[in-house]
Parts: structure tokens; C-alpha cells; sequence
């Protein structure tokens, strides 16, 4: 049996741990700010992590909901996806989280 919280769409966010080639952050990052262009409908914002002195980083990008994710992932992310795939140094581990629970700085007192 399902209660009131389970009926409630829950926010997503897409999170991808990598590492580039040596060099290929800068021409990723430029990559990735062209793929989050493209979003629209159900798109909260997204963030680039990197590590200091690295080519290591972060992608968390968030979302309406896991639908809304899905649906913005169209044929120009696929293909600025394959132009980016060969800076990776390996495959960058990905996952899709639902947001468990938001804490604004502003209320949070």
C-alpha cells in the first residue's frame, strides 16, 4: 500500500564521475555547457565540479523529475555526448538519484 509521500513526484538529479585525458577538461567543459543548453522542460540546473590540479570532475545536473530527464535526452545530446565520450580517460561512473532532501540557506536557521 502506497502512502501520501509515495504519490508525490520526487526531484532528480543525474550525477557523473570521471576523468578526462590529460589536457581535455577545458574542451569538455565547453562541451558539457553546450549539452545543458539544450535542456528545457524540467531542467533545475546543473554544476561542473573539478578537482584542483586535475582533469578529474563532477557533472550533477538537476531535474523535475525522472521523466523530464529522459525526455530532454534528444539527438543533440547524443551527439555532443559522442563528441565528448573520447576525452574521457575511462568510462565515468553515472548514476540517477532522486533527492532525498533540499536545505535552503535561508530558512535553515
Amino acid at each position: 500500500m502506497f502512502d501520501f509521500h509515495d504519490r508525490l513526484a520526487h526531484p532528480y538529479a543525474y550525477v557523473a564521475i570521471g576523468e578526462f585525458k590529460s589536457g581535455k577538461f577545458e574542451e569538455a567543459q565547453l562541451l558539457y555547457q553546450k549539452a545543458v543548453s539544450t535542456y528545457a522542460q524540467g531542467f533545475k540546473g546543473a554544476y561542473l565540479l573539478r578537482e584542483p590540479d586535475s582533469d578529474r570532475g563532477i557533472s550533477v545536473i538537476f531535474w523535475d523529475t525522472r521523466e523530464a530527464m529522459e525526455a530532454n535526452k534528444g539527438n543533440v545530446y547524443h551527439s555532443i555526448l559522442r563528441q565528448m565520450a573520447p576525452l574521457f580517460a575511462a568510462k565515468p561512473v553515472t548514476g540517477n538519484y532522486e533527492i532525498a532532501c533540499t536545505v535552503d540557506p535561508t530558512t535553515a536557521h
